[in-house]
C-alpha cells in the first residue's frame, strides 16, 4: 500500500489484511501491529505503541482495542472506527463462515486437528507479543527486571494481573522505571 495514501485507507487495508491473520485476536497480531505501525509506517514510536496498549489492557472491553487507539492517533475518529471494523468484520465473517462450515462437518476429525494445531501458534504468537513489548518498553535494566518478575510473578500465582500493572505504574510514576 502507497504510504502517501489517504491514512485512512491506509488503516482500512492495513487492518483488513492483519485480521485475516489474527489466530485467537487482536493481541495475537502485535508483532506484526508493531512492525506496521512503528518500523514501517512510523505512526507512533515505540513508547507510544506501549503506552496504547498498556491503555488498551486496562480498559474494559475486547483486547482489539489498540488497533482503535492506533487508528485514532492516525486520523482522529474516522481512523479510529476504520482501523476497529477492519480489523473486526473480515475475521468476523471469516468465523461466521466456518462455523457453518465445522457444524456441518461435525463428525469429521480435521476440525478437531486443525484447532489443535493452532494452539501451539497462538502460544508462540503470545510469546511474540509479550518479547516485543518488552522490547519497547523496557530501556532499562530495572524496567527489564521488573517486566521479567511479573512474568514470574504472572506465571506461579493466581494474582490479579490489574495489581501488577498498578505496581508497575506507581513505579513508573515515581520514577523508579521508565
Amino acid at each position: 500500500m502507497n504510504s502517501d495514501a489517504n491514512p485512512v485507507w491506509t488503516l482500512a487495508w492495513t487492518f483488513g489484511v492483519m485480521s485475516l491473520f489474527a489466530v485467537g485476536g487482536a493481541n495475537s497480531a502485535l508483532p506484526e501491529m508493531h512492525r506496521v505501525a512503528v518500523d514501517v509506517q512510523h505512526w507512533l514510536t515505540d513508547k507510544q505503541f506501549a503506552d496504547a496498549f498498556a491503555i488498551s489492557q486496562l480498559s474494559p472491553g475486547p483486547n482489539v482495542l489498540i488497533v482503535t487507539l492506533i487508528g485514532y492517533s492516525v486520523a482522529g475518529v474516522a481512523g479510529a472506527l476504520v482501523a476497529t471494523l477492519a480489523m473486526c468484520l473480515p475475521t468476523a465473517l471469516m468465523a461466521y463462515g466456518v462455523s457453518r462450515i465445522l457444524t456441518k462437518s461435525s463428525h469429521s476429525r480435521w476440525p478437531a486437528i486443525i484447532q489443535s494445531a493452532l494452539v501451539p501458534l497462538s502460544i508462540g504468537l503470545m510469546g511474540a507479543s509479550g518479547y516485543i513489548l518488552a522490547r519497547a518498553s523496557d530501556h532499562t535494566w530495572v524496567a527489564a527486571l521488573v517486566t521479567v518478575g511479573a512474568a514470574i510473578l504472572a506465571a506461579s500465582t493466581k494474582l490479579n494481573p490489574f495489581w501488577m500493572l498498578l505496581a508497575g505504574g506507581c513505579l513508573g510514576f515515581t520514577g523508579l522505571i521508565g
